[in-house]
């Protein structure tokens, strides 16, 4: 198991790796295309033992990208602990990910993705 993460940016990259390999069939990698026909940024809710509390669709332009992005955090099942980010008592992390699609409704996640 890897060492909490210190800082936001890195669980956000420890929660996209770990969402990559959960969703195989629904991601693409390398270069992303041009003119992307969809993103779709979550607000995604963690429990401090890692598991998915919620998750919202805060913005997007297209309904099945939406479901294809929410579907694809709850098939995810646990995410890594968010120990050390979570201040005083708090017991829960709420954060975005964008999620980068391709016209075949695979995505990337922008935590992880490179130029465009």
């Amino acid at each position: 198991m890897p060492p909490p993460s210190r800082t936001l940016d890195a669980y956000k990259v420890e929660v996209a790796q770990h969402v990559m390999r959960q969703n195989l069939d629904q991601t693409f990698s390398g270069r992303l295309p041009p003119m992307l026909p969809a993103i779709v940024v979550l607000n995604i809710t963690v429990r401090d033992d890692g598991e998915v509390e919620d998750v919202e669709v805060q913005r997007s332009r297209n309904d099945n990208a939406s479901r294809v992005a929410v579907a694809s955090m709850r098939r995810s099942g646990k995410l890594p602990k968010p120990a050390n980010l979570l201040a005083g008592n708090l017991r829960r992390l709420t954060f975005s990910e964008t999620f980068l699609f391709d016209h075949q409704y695979r995505f990337q996640l922008r935590s992880l993705a490179g130029p465009q």
